[in-house]
C-alpha cells in the first residue's frame, strides 16, 4: 500500500536539495557561530548569508530578520515584545487565529491587563473589515492588530495590504502569522505596511525546528530568551546553523518555482473539488476553501453530509493522511475552534476534513482518495 500524504498544511516533505544542503553543513560546518576561530567564523558567515538571502525575498534588510525555532516562537516573540517593549495596551485579533496567536493574546491580556478585542468573522470565514475599522476608531490606546494571512484550517486569504493600510491610517501596529503563505505567495514588504510577520521552514519543504520573525526597522526587540545575546540580542541561544541553511534553500526553491507550483496545485484542487461533487451534492466546503480567488490553493476544508468519527482513522488505515483541522490540535478532544465560529444549525456536528496539497501530490493519488471516500459516504 502506497502512502498518500494530503496533510501539507500540517507539514511538508523536505526537498531533496534541502536535505543535501543540511547534510553537507552537518559534515563540514559544525562550528559555533559565536566562536571567534575559523570554524566559528565560517558558521557565522553562513548564517548571515542565509539571513541576507531570506531578507532579499521580502525586499527588506537582513537586520529585520530574526531566526527562531518555529513560527510559534516567532509569534510569541512579536506579541510579547509589542506589550512589554513597545507599549501596546490593546490587541485586536479574531477567534479563528492559530493558537500560537490566540492563546498568547489571551495570556498577555490576563497577565498584563491588556485589552483584548475580537473582530467579527463572517459566515464564510472572512474577517469583517468594516468592523475592524470600527474597532480601530473606537480607542486611542496603543493598538496591535494580529490577523493571519491564510487561515490554516479553511484557507481563507486575508487582503493583507488593505488591512496593513487600514492599520497604518489609524496609527496601529500590524502583525500577521504568514506561516501558511510564505513559500506559496510572494510578499514585497517594501510595498506592504506590515510591521511584523513570521515564517516556518517546514511549511515550505524545509526542516522542522526553524523559522523567523520579521521586525520592521525602527522597533527595538526585547528578548524572551536571555543568555548569550545571539541574534543581535533578540534571541539568546546558539543558532541552528544546519536548519537555517536548509530553510534558506527551501525558500529559494519555493520562490524560484512559485508560479509553476501554484498552477499545478490549483489544478489538483479544482480536480478534487469536481470529483467530490460527483460523490454527493450534499458535500459542502467550509469557508472560502473551494473558491480559488479567495483561498489558498493548498487547503480544502470539506464538510461531509454525515457524522463519521472514524473517518480520519479509517483513511489513515488505507494510507491516506489528512487532518480534521489544525494538526496542532490533533491531540485535543476539542473540536475545531475555527469551524465552531463559522458553522451553525447543526453543520458543525458533521464530519469535516482538511485536505491540503503540495507539488508532490498527483491526480492518481486523488483518484484513490476519492474512491475510498465514496465507499465511506455510501
Amino acid at each position: 500500500m502506497n502512502a498518500i500524504y494530503l496533510d501539507n498544511a500540517a507539514t511538508t516533505q523536505m526537498h531533496p536539495e534541502v536535505i543535501e544542503v543540511m547534510q553537507n553543513s552537518m559534515a563540514t560546518n559544525f562550528g559555533n557561530p559565536s566562536s571567534i576561530h575559523q570554524f566559528g567564523r565560517k558558521a557565522k558567515s553562513s548564517v548571515e548569508t542565509a539571513r541576507k538571502n531570506i531578507a532579499k525575498q521580502f525586499h527588506v534588510s537582513a537586520a529585520e530578520i530574526i531566526f527562531t525555532s518555529s513560527g510559534t516562537e516567532a509569534d510569541n516573540l512579536i506579541l510579547n515584545n509589542a506589550v512589554l517593549n513597545l507599549g501596546v495596551t490593546r490587541i485586536i485579533t479574531s477567534k479563528i487565529e492559530h493558537h500560537a496567536v490566540l492563546n498568547t493574546c489571551k495570556f498577555l491580556s490576563e497577565k498584563y491587563d491588556i485589552s483584548l478585542e475580537f473582530v467579527l468573522v463572517k459566515d464564510n470565514g472572512d474577517i469583517d473589515l468594516e468592523h475592524l475599522e470600527t474597532l480601530l476608531k473606537s480607542s486611542e490606546e496603543k493598538t496591535l492588530v494580529s490577523l493571519m494571512m491564510i487561515n490554516n484550517e479553511i484557507g481563507n486569504v486575508l487582503p493583507i495590504k488593505k488591512v496593513a493600510d487600514l492599520c497604518k491610517s489609524h496609527n496601529s501596529l500590524f502583525h500577521s502569522d504568514t506561516v501558511q503563505a510564505i513559500g506559496n505567495y510572494k510578499l514585497d514588504l517594501s510595498d506592504i505596511n506590515i510591521d511584523f510577520l513570521v515564517g516556518s521552514a517546514h511549511k515550505f519543504h524545509g526542516p522542522k525546528g526553524v523559522g523567523f520573525a520579521f521586525f520592521r526597522k525602527g522597533f527595538g526587540i526585547a528578548p524572551m530568551l536571555h543568555g548569550g545575546e545571539q541574534e543581535k540580542g533578540a534571541r539568546s541561544s546558539t543558532e541552528n546553523v544546519h536548519a537555517i541553511l536548509g530553510m534558506e534553500k527551501a525558500l529559494n526553491i519555493s520562490y524560484a518555482t512559485i508560479e509553476k507550483n501554484k498552477n499545478y496545485i490549483e489544478t489538483l484542487k479544482i480536480y478534487f473539488i469536481s470529483e467530490l461533487k460527483k460523490i454527493s451534492k450534499e458535500i459542502k466546503f467550509n469557508g472560502n476553501s473551494s473558491n480559488l480567488d479567495s483561498s489558498s490553493a493548498t487547503i480544502l476544508s470539506v464538510r461531509f453530509p454525515v457524522k463519521n468519527d472514524m473517518l480520519l482513522f479509517s483513511l489513515d488505515l488505507l494510507g491516506i493522511a489528512v487532518s480534521g483541522g489544525s494538526a496542532c490540535q490533533s491531540g485535543s478532544n476539542k473540536g475545531s475552534h475555527v469551524l465552531s465560529e463559522i458553522l451553525f444549525d447543526g453543520e458543525e456536528d458533521k464530519t469535516s476534513v482538511r485536505f491540503s496539497f503540495s507539488r508532490n501530490n498527483t491526480i492518481e493519488e486523488l483518484d484513490f482518495a476519492i474512491t475510498k471516500i465514496k465507499d465511506f459516504i455510501k
